[in-house]
This record gives structure tokens, sequence and C-alpha cells, in this order.
């Protein structure tokens, strides 16, 4: 049962917009369009929903199962299903590693969004114009040097963040992404639709589009999986957290069908804005984030309206960022509240700004203290490979077994009831056998290289 004052969703189309919002992020838009092109195109979307509704959705089904069940943070709510089920309360320890997971993300990641805020105002005051190759590579290591600009940046996006955070979850999380979800559809519409007149286009739609079975093999599939896996944001917290709001009222089955789609189809809209730009200009699509701050303002430069599409294309980045940041800091937001028993305000505060010293230490790692670290890697690297590659994996796998092996058929049936039998069943078979191999694959070659 829900603890009295407890926060819920006032509709489904608000969890929605909060779940998807949450799942877009920055390295999603420019990294799943280009996997596509270089893993086959159209072949290799095909594993990819295959692996995301066969992964993806079983475990996003369970992860938002524990939290409306558990009503509380990933810990306690983890800790209230166990002690249901009669198992140990140590099973806590897997909603914590989702909440270290996201901490660990969230430090990185708001400086990111600093580049991006940065860039959206670059595009804004300048449209890029006249920047060439060298110049855009100029300027983005000029930002990487500029420590104080860096700073300002990212706490200018920790305190969007924290505002939205501060005033709950109907007066903070629901308003803002009602407004800044839609808006960030109808710019990738609205952008792609400008790129089938601006040329690339049809080099983009080949890119993604067209299948070549011809590069499908292991790697191939495992490219999938992880994309499929880490794409829809889960063992973060935060859609635990989600779901700990969630009123009984709305279908966790139908909701998360919608989210793995509507997640899938903004990555592919990306990719129909950035990919023709890259194309149309000669631009290398293998650039990584590279693409985003250092080819993406070459093409502006060049291009007509190229001051309209920069300033819209980082308008939409930045919603991208932002609504990402808020899943990663609710969820950690959520437990501070219940273990210390404070107001949201207070421990929205202690959070965002435990964040931003934090953060200070990673914007220092790509200048003076960059040689500093463990084993070759610097702070943000070790950041890096701890969340992605040892916590998300074995938090997700930890999820699966505990809501296949650990919890009641009756239980996981009470929560998923529009699946049917024939359905349960279905989702049951993959949550036990299916999804926990295949994330113990991603955590082993993650971890060996």
């Amino acid at each position: 049962m829900a603890a009295p004052g407890a926060e819920h969703w006032s509709s489904r189309f608000a969890f929605l917009m909060a779940s998807v919002g949450f799942a877009v992020g920055l390295g999603n838009i420019w990294r799943f369009p280009y996997v596509a092109g270089e893993n086959g195109g159209a072949a290799f979307v095909i594993i990819y929903l295959a692996c995301a509704f066969f992964i993806g959705v079983p475990i996003l089904m369970a992860e938002l199962m524990i939290g409306r069940r558990g009503q509380g943070s990933p810990p306690n709510a983890m800790a209230a299903v166990a002690r249901e089920n009669q198992r140990s309360e140590g099973w806590k320890i897997v909603g914590g590693m989702g909440l270290l997971a996201a901490y660990t993300i969230e430090v990185v990641y708001a400086g990111v969004v600093g580049w991006v805020l940065w860039y959206l105002y670059k595009a804004i005051t300048t449209g890029f114009v006249g920047v060439d190759a060298q110049a855009a590579e100029v300027a983005f290591g000029g930002v990487l040097q500029d420590n104080l600009g860096m700073l300002f940046w990212t706490l200018v996006g920790l305190a969007i963040t924290g505002l939205i955070i501060y005033s709950g979850v109907k007066d903070g999380i629901e308003r803002a992404v009602r407004v800044m979800m839609p808006a960030m559809f109808l710019l990738l519409i609205g952008l792609a639709t400008y790129n089938v007149f601006a040329g690339g286009f049809s080099e983009a739609i080949a890119w993604l589009f067209t299948p070549d079975f011809s590069k499908i093999g292991p790697t191939t599939v495992l490219a999938a999986i992880g994309q499929a896996f880490f794409s829809i944001g889960v063992a973060m917290g935060g859609m635990m957290t989600y779901g700990s709001y969630l009123p009984r009222s709305i279908s966790i089955s139908q909701s998360v069908l919608i989210i793995v789609v509507a997640d899938t189809a903004v990555a592919l809209l990306a990719g129909l804005v950035i990919f023709p730009a890259v194309f149309n200009y000669g631009l290398d699509p293998a650039a990584g984030a590279g693409l985003i701050f250092q080819t993406l303002p070459v093409a502006f430069a060049q291009m007509p309206g190229g001051w309209v599409f920069s300033v819209l294309f980082f308008v939409m980045l930045s919603v991208a960022g932002i609504t990402s940041m808020v899943g990663l800091v609710e969820s950690v937001n959520a437990w501070v509240e219940e273990r210390f028993g404070i107001a949201r305000h207070k421990s929205a505060l202690l959070v965002v700004g435990s964040v931003g010293v934090l953060s200070i230490i990673s914007l220092m790692s790509y200048n003076v203290i960059g040689d500093l670290g463990m084993g070759g890697r610097n702070f943000n690297d070790i950041m890096d490979y701890f969340s992605n590659q040892i916590l998300l994996p074995l938090g997700g796998l930890f999820i699966a077994v505990f809501a296949g092996w650990m919890m009641s058929r009756e239980s996981s049936r009470d929560e998923l009831p529009t699946l049917g039998a024939a359905g349960h069943s279905l989702w049951y078979f993959l949550i036990r056998f299916v999804v926990p191999p295949a994330l113990l694959v991603i955590f082993v070659v993650g971890v060996t290289g």
C-alpha cells in the first residue's frame, strides 16, 4: 500500500512522457542511428526490435512492477516485495546498486548536458557562421580547457533539473515533461521534414533502412542486445522510482510497449535529423560524441537556414538531456527523502548540490587531472566503466532473477493483469530463462573487453 501522502502520477500520459524522457538520452540520439547503420541498417533494426521486445520489455515490466508493488525508493521497494514473498530483505542491495549507478552516471552526465546547453547558447548567439572543421575542433578543445565555463553551464543544467525535482511529481516532473516531451517530438519531426528538402535524406534512409544481412553476425547480435538494454534506462533506479508513483489503474504492460516503441521511434527520427547533414556535407558518421560538438557545427555553418536548424537541434538535445537527468536525480532523491526523513525540498537541494560538487572532478578530468586515475583510466573513465559495465548489467540481471525466481507467480500476475494468461506465461518464461543469460553475456563481454 502507498504511504500516506505519497505522490502518484495524475495520468498515464504524464507517466509515459516522464518515462520516455528518462529513456531517451543524449547518447541514444547519436549512437543508435550510427550503430544501426554500421551493423546492417534495417537488418540490425529488426534484430534490435526483437531484443527490445524479448529482453528490454520483460525487464522494464519487472522494474516498474517491483516499484509499484513495493511503493518506495528502489532499495525499500525491493525489501518490501522480498518481505511479501518471504525472501531476505538483503535484496534491497539490488535497489541500492541502481541508485549508485544513477548517481555515478549523473556526475559525468551533468557535464555533458552542460556542453549541450553551452552549444545551445553558441547556436543562438553565432549560429556557427563561418565555422569549418578546424575551427570546430579548436572550439570544442577550448570548451574542454575552460573549467569555469563548463562548470557554469553544468550548474545551469543542474539548476533546471533541481527546480523540477524540488517542485515535486505533479507540480515539477509532470509539468515539465508535459511541455518538454511533446515539444521534442515536434522538433524531431520538423527537423527531419526539413532534411527531406535540404539534401542527404536519401543517403540517411539508405544508411538506416537498407537491410544488409551480410553484416549480421555474433557481434551485431551482441550490439543489438546491449542497445536494447541500455537505451530504455533500466537498472538505474529511475524506472523503479517512477513505478512507485504509478496508480493501479494504469496498465504496466501496455505502458511498457508504448515506452519501448517511442524510445525506438525517437532514436530513428534522430537519425533522420542528424545523418542527412552528415552525408550531405561529407562528414564522418562514426564521429561518436564528437558528431554533435565538432562535426555538426560544420554542417550548420554551410546549410541554408543553419542558424534556425542549429538552435532547434540543440533545444531538442537540451530537452533529452534534462529529462534524463530528472529521472536519474529523482531516484536518488526519493531514497534520501525516505532514508533521512526529510522534506523533498531539502533532499533535492542535497542531492543536486552533491552532484554539482563531484561534477567539478569530472570536468577537471578533461584537462588538469586527466592523467590521474587507475589502470590507464581517469575519473570519468572509471565512473563510466563502473556504472555501465558493472552496475547496470549486474543490477538488471539481479532484477530479472528477483522478478522471475523470488517473487511468486501470483504477485507478478496481480501486477500485470492486462497481459492475460498466455501473455503472462510468455513474460514469465522470458524473465526467467532469456533475460538473465543475455545480461550475463553483456556483463562478461563488458568486463573482459
